[in-house]
């Protein structure tokens, strides 16, 4: 698939059996589901745009980049995206927040809208959508729609597990967002949940 990126790294691999295992307890799920976040931070933003300032340190004037403003915004598809978009606020502190919310329809299998709060100025920001399942891709798909709709162009989507079907349905509907994820699972299964996947991360991560 294109523009799908696997971030692979023993560490990462590791903690995602932390995460699948069905024993791992609310406390250590959060916990490690952070610390996979930190991991994958370094491949996501990747792309940031940059621009160059001349900094005086203790000895000298250096040449060195930061962040192009407006800084970034990280997008959280409620509720179980707040897992992902709080563990980079703690290396990317400089990023606004928005938050989607989408539920899925258990009947339909399809994304049902009921909250939007974005930057009021978030079309002149990179954007990095987060949600740690990529399943059917419909809430995806949705929050790329309503993400577009408010003129953002520059979009990439972080997800912790994604399934085949929802990977190929996202690239054909959106193929200019990048797609990065710890790990591509087998396919989903009749309810749209991903298999061998780790269950529902949202009653994983808040323990409901």
């Amino acid at each position: 698939m294109s523009r799908f990126h696997i971030i692979e790294h023993p560490l990462i691999a590791h903690k995602m059996s932390v995460l699948r295992d069905k024993e791992t307890k609310t406390p250590l799920f959060r916990q490690t589901l952070r610390e996979v976040a930190y991991l994958m931070t370094f491949a996501v933003t990747q792309h940031l745009d940059m621009v160059a300032v001349r900094i005086e340190t203790p000895l000298e004037v250096a040449d060195c980049h930061q962040l192009k403003a407006p800084n970034p915004c990280l997008v959280s598809i409620l509720r179980a995206g707040n897992g992902l978009t709080e563990a980079l606020l703690n290396i990317l502190p400089e990023a606004s927040v928005g938050h989607l919310g989408m539920a899925r329809n258990d009947e339909t299998l399809k994304p049902e809208k009921y909250y939007t709060k974005l930057p009021n100025d978030i079309s002149a920001r990179q954007v990095i959508l987060a949600d740690p399942m990529l399943a059917t891709a419909g809430s995806t798909i949705a929050a790329i729609d309503i993400l577009r709709d408010h003129g953002v162009k520059d979009i990439v989507f972080m997800c912790l597990l994604a399934a085949p079907e929802g990977g190929e349905r996202l690239r054909k509907a959106h193929p200019d967002v990048p797609i990065f994820t710890a790990a591509l699972d087998r396919q989903l299964n009749e309810k749209g949940y991903i298999l061998p996947g780790l269950g529902d991360a949202g009653d994983r991560i808040y323990g409901t």
